[in-house]
């Protein structure tokens, strides 16, 4: 069976602050990327551009960006994360292996959530999400979803909406299909801090 092509793509708003981080880690794949700009006015394109980035620039809206670029990416494989998230060293084998898995042409895959706080309530986050993965079938988009783009294709992608268009597709989806990674995504914990943790989940 030959290779199977990945493409990363990463909707992005004023992200300038973390999307080198991001850029760097995704890197290690040396996979096609491209980064959906939203009207961005802190230079993200830019920054994109110079780091040899593909960038695609249209209106604001997580939903409507992360659909313009499966539209525009070229590879088998689509991997949807956030620009403040980083998956850890060493993503790209588990990434690569879990592709080259037939079995898993029907199912899809996301990263173990973790917050870049050493604080405690950080590390209770974590556990709430991998409970809520564990037990609800729900992870969202700052832990990464990896699909081959025919299942992608057949459950409709992503729909133009402007929060929550990952639980949407999720739940498209269907518990069933989903796979945990045995390795982290790390995003920033900057959001959570500013707005409460709890209240952010």
């Amino acid at each position: 069976m030959p290779e199977q092509s990945l493409t990363i793509i990463i909707p992005a708003l004023n992200a300038a602050r973390s999307l080198a981080a991001t850029l760097a880690a995704c890197a290690e794949a040396c996979a096609e990327t491209v980064v959906v700009d939203g009207g961005s006015r802190d230079g993200t394109p830019d920054l994109a551009r110079r780091l040899g980035v593909r960038v695609l620039e249209g209106a604001p809206g997580r939903g409507q960006q992360l659909a313009a670029g499966a539209a525009a990416a070229a590879g088998d494989w689509l991997l949807f994360l956030h620009a403040d998230t980083r998956p850890a060293p060493g993503w790209a084998l588990a990434v690569r292996a879990f592709m080259g898995d037939p079995v898993n042409a029907a199912r899809a895959a996301y990263f173990a959530f973790a917050l870049d706080d050493p604080s405690p309530q950080a590390r209770r986050l974590e556990r709430l999400v991998a409970w809520r993965c564990r037990m609800l079938g729900l992870p969202y988009g700052d832990q990464g979803l990896l699909l081959s783009r025919a299942l992608y294709d057949r459950v409709g992608g992503f729909r133009p909406l402007p929060l929550m268009e990952d639980v949407d597709l999720v739940r498209r989806l269907g518990r069933r299909r989903l796979v945990g990674l045995p390795v982290p995504a790390v995003t920033s914990a900057e959001r959570w801090r500013r707005e409460g943790g709890y209240r952010r989940s």
